[in-house]
Parts: C-alpha cells; structure tokens; sequence
C-alpha cells in the first residue's frame, strides 16, 4: 500500500496538469510578452487558481434532480440526493443507479470549470468524492497550510448543497398528493414540488443511444434484414419522442443536458392499438383477403409497390429496402396469426367458414384439441409450406393489379422463400410443433387411465 506522501504527490499532479492543460489552450495563440498572457500565468498559477475556484464554486450545484427542467426561470432548489444502495424494489428511480452514477452541475455555465476540475479521477474516484469524504491527503494536495486547505475542503464540499434554505418557486410545478385518508381534510395531503431526475435521464439517454446507433446493434439489424445469424441482439423502443430542453443554449439548463444537446429520450406510454382490434371469424376461401385490410399491410404493401415500380438499380441498398418491407409484411402476419387464435378454438368448424384446409390449421389450430379428426389431418399436412405459398401468390397478386408489375415464378419463389426462412415463422412453427406433441402426450395418457379403469 502506498503512503501518504505519495498520493499527496500524486493529487497535485493531477490537479497541475489539469490547470496546465487549461493555461496552454488559453495561450496557445498568445506571445510570451503579450500582457495578457503575463496576466494567465499569474490566474493559473496553482494556489491562484485555487482559490478563485473556491470562490466561484459558490456559482454552482452539483444535483442528481435539477428544477431547471421543469421551467427554465425557476429560482428554487434542486437537490443532491445520491444512490444510497437501497433495494429498488419494484420502482425504477435514481436509487436504482450504481456507484458509478453521473452527477450534474446547475448554476453559472462561466464557473463549469470548477466542475471539470472537482470531476477530476484519481485511483478511481473523482476529486468530488475525495471531498465528500474529507480525504486528508487530497487537503495536503490543495495546500500546505492546514488552514487553507481545510477552508478550501470545505468551499469546495459546498458545490453539492443549495443555496439557502430549499424552496419552491411560482415557475416550478406542485401538485397535492394525498397521504391521509380524508380528501376534504387539509392535514391529510402533502405539497410535492417535482424536480426533473437529470443522472436517471442521462443513464437513459446513453442506453437507448447505445441500443440504437452503437455498431452492435447496427450489425443486428443489419443481420435481421438478411436474415442471418448475430451474435448480438438489438433493441427497439416503439414511439419514441424527444424533448428538448433550453432551446439554442442547453448549457443553461444544466451540464448534461449541454452534453446531450438538449435532448432527453421519453418512452412511448400508449397502449398497443392492435389489442383493440375486433376480432371477427373469417368466412372467406382464403385468409389472405382479411389479412390484406389491415391498415400496417396496406401501408407496407404500397412502400413495396410504389419501390419497385420505379425501377430502381437492382444494388444491395434496393434488395435491403424490399427485404425489409417484406420481413415487415410477414412480422403483420404473425401478429394477424396471434389475433385470429385469440377466438374461441373450432370457430373453423362451421358451414359458413370457407377457408382452405391449410388456413384452418394455421389460425385455428387448438380445434385439434377436441376434433380427432381435425387432428389427424392437421398432422398429416405440410400447411406451413402451403400458407407461405399462398402469401406470395397473394403478395405477386397485389402487386400485379395495383402497381402492374410483371410478377412471375422468381418473383414467387422469392416471396415464398422471404415467408418460409423469417425467424418468426420458424418459431411458430417450432411452437405449434410443441404444442402438438404435448397435446399427443396428454392424449395418450388420458387413453391409458382409461384403459386401466
């Protein structure tokens, strides 16, 4: 373990090369003679610098929740409120964030140097941290007078508490939230004053902006596209809108929002508008003529059309654009799949339904469940191949009226190959393959309870 002396030493090479770094960039066009640059040397000298730092960090907060969000011309107090390991539970807050959290700093954006600095790492931990914990050798390192250092420990220590007592203002927002029983009694409810959770927020933002543009998931859905295998998933956040904070200067909001050019991610919180689709039987010969009403099929159907209609360059950029509309036909055809098995199972067996044999396997299969017969036949028949045959005859059908396209037998082994390969099909048949086994199994053992009694 190394002595005192040596990370006495060891802070203050950090902390002057932190301000030479600082003075270079300042001087970097400046003679040696220029006055001002006489006038820097005497600024960044490092007891100088010190002590105007102590004297400008009362310019600044370091928060975890920041009021500024809220309204930009809020005077309040924002609030310093680190991860206190406690369980999470079964909220998502700052409490959930780890050790290595980002705080943010609100206050004078001319004083953020004194944040840089206080961010400054030593043996893995910020010089903030080192403060909080009244670290002796980092006091050595800020001054040799006992005093001194102890009067700049604690100027510095003063960046993580508000200014005055905390307080509201009128541009901030409050709500009454009732902590009683009584409504109509004034004792029963508390005042809230929401702050903004601004180190939450920006872990957020990084992981939905790794999700989305880092060269892992790009690689992903590179490989989704062609249908090939990736070491990596990839995620996707439906709905997704971006807020922005502080207009042309997000530095006035606070030090993270100027990092995240004044964006922050919110997260779709509608309900999905396929649960509340009516779900009706289909009386048709062919399913494909109730699949095609969807609105999300129409709208790919005619992205599809409308691109190969103009001809494009047949390159690798035009045969990933039709991959891709096509792999989202196929992903509406197993939701469509899902939403027709939600009706009442045998809704097949019946005089007015006219589907194919192939379809009634496919959109009602747990019919099998009660219907031997049915069950029999379903197991007996290559349906999959059927119903991805029938859904490029209805795609090159589709494309031939509407956008009168030359559609022909490559372009339908094209399309019967794009259902039959997508990962989707592949585990809904792998699904309906386990469920039939297992429906065979419990079949077969209620035959033997029977045989023994």
């Amino acid at each position: 373990m190394q002595s005192a002396q040596p990370h006495t030493s060891n802070l203050r090479s950090t902390i002057s090369q932190f301000l030479e770094e600082r003075f270079k960039a300042k001087t970097e066009k400046l003679a040696t003679d220029d006055p001002k640059y006489e006038k820097l040397v005497a600024q960044f000298d490092y007891d100088n610098w010190l002590a105007d730092a102590a004297r400008r960090v009362g310019q600044l907060q370091v928060v975890t929740h920041s009021l500024k969000p809220i309204h930009p011309d809020a005077k309040g107090s924002s609030l310093y409120a680190p991860p206190d390991g406690e369980p999470a539970g079964q909220t998502v807050g700052t409490h959930t964030l780890d050790a290595q959290f980002t705080v943010d700093v609100v206050g004078n954006a001319a004083a953020l140097d004194v944040f840089k600095f206080l961010k400054l790492e030593y043996d893995g931990r910020t010089l903030l941290e080192l403060l909080e914990n009244g670290d002796p050798d980092l006091a050595t390192a800020l001054s040799d007078n006992p005093e001194t250092a102890d009067r700049l420990m604690q100027d510095f220590a003063t960046i993580t508490q508000p200014a005055g007592r905390y307080a509201s203002h009128t541009r901030g927002k409050q709500l009454y939230w009732l902590v009683g029983d009584d409504p109509s009694v004034e004792a029963d409810f508390h005042l809230l004053a929401p702050l903004y959770a601004t180190s939450l927020a920006h872990r957020v933002f990084r992981i939905i902006n790794n999700d989305r543009f880092s060269e892992d998931a790009k690689a992903a859905r590179d490989a989704r596209r062609k249908d090939e295998p990736s070491e990596h998933g990839y995620c996707d956040y439906p709905g997704l809108a971006i807020q922005r904070f502080g207009g042309s200067k997000p530095q006035n909001i606070s030090q993270l929002n100027s990092e995240r050019g004044g964006n922050s991610y919110l997260l779709g919180s509608a309900p999905p508008t396929w649960r509340s689709r009516q779900v009706s039987p289909i009386r048709a010969a062919s399913a494909f003529s109730a699949f095609g009403r969807r609105p999300a099929v129409g709208r790919n159907l005619r992205a599809l059309g409308q691109l190969l209609a103009a001809v494009p360059d047949p390159n690798m950029g035009t045969r990933d654009r039709r991959d891709e509309l096509t792999a989202a036909l196929v992903d509406e055809l197993i939701v469509f799949t899902s939403e027709m098995q939600q009706l009442e199972p045998g809704w097949t067996n019946d005089w007015h339904c006219r589907l194919a044999s192939a379809h009634q396997y496919w959109l009602d299969p747990y019919r099998a469940r009660t219907d031997a017969e049915f069950r029999a036949e379903m197991e007996a028949a290559d349906w999959l191949t059927t119903v991805c045959e029938d859904f490029s005859r209805w795609l090159n059908s589709r494309l031939e009226r509407y956008w009168k396209l030359p559609m022909g037998d490559p372009e339908h082994r094209h399309f019967t190959a794009s259902a039959a390969k997508d990962r989707n099909v592949a585990t809904l048949a792998a699904t309906y393959k386990e469920w039939q086994d297992k429906l065979q199994k419990e079949l077969a053992g209620l035959e033997e309870v029977i045989g023994h009694e």
